[in-house]
């Protein structure tokens, strides 16, 4: 049978599963990333789909752009979601996760990497660097939910903020690998030129760029006369448009993407906070989210099994794996939170839920694509172990300790469900009526 018509029907049967199993799995203790990767294994026991299962190093570049298009859109999905407005004193568990937890996991990474695997410095920092940020797309079920629905409660919008930024701040820490394994020596004016360059310059332009353009396009939705206000088009397809034009126009002016499409998103929501037409792009993005994150995820599962992902594995990796998850970023993020006066539940919670996933995938892809790094073999199956146990532990324990906590705390234990919320045209049809 034709290899073409086998993946087109595959693709039909993924894209009605992006639309039941959130339901399905709405009560039990199970995330669909864990049944997306179960998928992707179980489908490699099909002999023609085994034979198109590749490892990432394969189509590294193909892996790169998918991996990076699912990231910035799940990210204006994440900035769209935010109702509380920007501020040193409302962000500021955001900024010690930021400030305090990332970098103490990259340098903590780092070094179990070198003593562990055996990694020079370069393909250490990548790697840590490739790990350390809360992933956007896999975190979507410890996010707060849709626009102006009242589920940002502090603990969904610490981790949901955090997503939105470090994966953009994380690319400092890549530009650092890379710089270090293409330079025969890294001195002093290197170190400079990185800080300067890496460090400040690029996310300065996509702090600025983000904002002005999430401002601009956010006068042409709502602020235009109504006869030719964006708005009045209905349709969430801006928001696919909007990511694409802020990530195209911040790379063009050597910005970090990433973070541009975050400060966009939020500072379109600041334009006209309280608008329905949030939820209509909202709504688009989750969905279009969801589909990528599930095309994607099957990849990996059969890449894991069909594709020898996990072939330079060893008891180091392993070991490496499990002190990141259940160490490095629980001790980081609890140590970034001392003093800033949240309850020990909900530190612990933030701490515990720094979810690894396709922002590790694209990062990785990114520096083994502009440079030479020793054994990457090892990064590859280090990291893959490392999300896959991700997704597995917290998926199987996110539903049952925010429920928890959400009871104890007095709050509406159906947001801690966390279930994806009602397809769109229900909710436009329950706020018409």
């Amino acid at each position: 049978m034709d290899t073409y018509v086998i993946v087109f029907g595959g693709f039909g049967a993924l894209v009605l599963l992006t639309a039941w199993l959130p339901m399905v799995l709405r009560q039990l203790p199970l995330s669909l990333p864990i049944v997306c990767v179960g998928i992707g294994a179980a489908l490699t026991t099909i002999p023609a789909v085994s034979d198109i299962a590749f490892h990432p190093r394969e189509h590294i570049h193909l892996v790169e752009r998918l991996s990076e298009f699912v990231v910035i859109v799940s990210l204006m999905g994440a900035g769209l979601k935010l109702d509380r407005a920007v501020g040193w004193r409302r962000w500021i568990v955001t900024w010690r996760l930021l400030g305090i937890a990332m970098p103490l996991t990259v340098l903590a990474l780092a070094a179990l990497a070198c003593v562990l695997l055996g990694l020079g410095a370069a393909s250490a920092i990548l790697l840590a660097a490739a790990l350390a940020p809360t992933d956007p797309v896999l975190a979507s079920d410890v996010q707060v939910g849709p626009p102006l629905q009242g589920q940002e409660d502090e603990m969904r919008f610490a981790l949901t903020s955090e997503a939105g930024l470090n994966d953009g701040l994380a690319f400092p820490f890549v530009h650092l690998a890379i710089a270090l394994a293409a330079a025969e020596a890294f001195g002093f004016w290197a170190f400079a030129e990185w800080l300067t360059v890496a460090v400040t310059w690029k996310i300065a332009v996509g702090v600025a760029l983000g904002a002005l353009i999430g401002r601009g396009i956010g006068w042409v939705t709502f602020h235009l006369p109504n006869h030719a206000r964006l708005s009045r088009t209905g349709d969430g397809l801006v928001a696919l448009g909007i990511t694409c034009l802020t990530y195209a126009a911040v790379e063009m002016a050597h910005g970090y993407g990433f973070v541009g499409v975050f400060v966009t998103a939020l500072a379109f929501r600041s334009a006209h906070r309280g608008h329905d037409y949030h939820h209509k792009m909202h709504d688009y993005a989750e969905e279009l989210e969801r589909l990528l994150m599930m095309v994607l995820l099957v990849g990996l599962g059969a890449a894991l099994v069909g594709g020898g992902l996990l072939a330079g594995l060893s008891w180091s990796a392993v070991a490496f794996a499990a002190l990141a998850l259940f160490v490095v970023r629980p001790v980081c993020g609890w140590l970034s939170l001392i003093g800033s006066g949240r309850p020990a539940s909900e530190r612990a919670v933030i701490s515990f839920f720094g979810i690894r996933g396709l922002g590790t995938i694209y990062y990785l892809a990114y520096g083994l694509s502009h440079a030479g790094f020793e054994k990457a073999e090892v990064l590859w199956s280090a990291a893959a172990l490392t999300i896959l146990v991700s997704v597995l532990m917290h998926g199987v324990t996110v539903t049952p300790v925010l429920r928890f906590l959400d009871r104890h705390s007095g709050r509406d234990t159906e947001s801690a469900q966390l279930s994806l919320p009602l397809p769109s045209f229900v909710t436009s049809g329950s706020r018409r009526s």
